[in-house]
């Protein structure tokens, strides 16, 4: 689990729940019909701005920013030197019985097509065409989640208006202008609360974490192509290592 996400979310609405309760009560910053305008005019702008079932997958996309199943990059450079020796010593063929205990697809597939003999070049074509269309689908995710909080703010604007129109229908009673005038300015405070507190940093994790997948499959890639090659596991590993910021390179004894 991400707990810089958990952290952000609750940090930020805690503290906007806290200031709006210092100065009044919560209740009045209720508004099922402003809720409505914002919520359910985002999903239909996005449903006409995307294909439906980019819309709908969302939702799977959106809990890439709470959960992360990638291996550390130590814990590949391990791998990757476990590996090479096994090779060195036993043959390229020894790595067969362990491809099955390999929960990463993209690692597993790499190895089968070395333990398959094919040519480096051709394995780093197969590779490579994995990790560009990888990049793609996370930038197609993260770019509806980015428009959505684009739209969200507009369909508060737009709700504003609507209830702007409605106040000025009721002028002649005095009493029902400040009520009026408090529900179309909710509209708004909800597409920026929705927009700039959720989905926009979410966004952003979807990007920055899209960066760190694709540098590990960058760095799978390598050890898989060095293996192949038959390079020497100390070799395999300053390769890896020089992936990583000098802080994170793992020193061998």
């Amino acid at each position: 689990m991400d707990l810089g996400t958990i952290i952000g979310i609750v940090l930020s609405f805690g503290l906007v729940l806290s200031a709006i309760m210092t100065g009044s009560s919560l209740i009045i910053f209720v508004s099922v019909p402003s809720l409505l305008i914002v919520v359910g005019g985002t999903i239909g702008a996005g449903l006409v701005n995307y294909p439906m079932n980019y819309v709908i997958g969302v939702i799977g996309v959106i809990k890439n920013t709470f959960f992360s199943s990638l291996d550390s990059p130590a814990e590949v450079i391990d791998r990757f030197k476990d590996y090479a020796n096994r090779a060195r010593r036993e043959g390229i063929l020894s790595l067969e019985p362990l491809i099955k205990e390999i929960d990463d697809d993209y690692m597993r597939k790499g190895l089968q097509l070395t333990v398959d003999g094919l040519e480096p070049q051709t394995i780093q074509e197969i590779l490579e065409t994995e990790i560009s269309y990888l990049a793609e689908r996370h930038a197609t995710g993260a770019d509806v989640v980015s428009a959505l909080g684009t739209l969200a703010p507009a369909m508060g604007m737009i709700g504003t208006v609507i209830g702007l129109v409605q106040m000025l229908q009721t002028m002649s009673d005095p009493s029902s202008i400040g009520p009026a005038m408090a529900v179309a300015l909710l509209t708004t405070l909800y597409g920026a609360i929705i927009a700039n507190l959720v989905l926009m940093p979410m966004a952003g994790k979807l990007k920055a974490r899209s960066k760190e997948e694709v540098l590990l499959r960058e760095m799978i890639m390598e050890g898989i192509l060095s293996i192949s090659k038959g390079e020497n596991p100390r070799i395999i590993e300053e390769k890896l290592n020089s992936y990583l910021p000098p802080k994170d390179r793992i020193v061998s004894d």
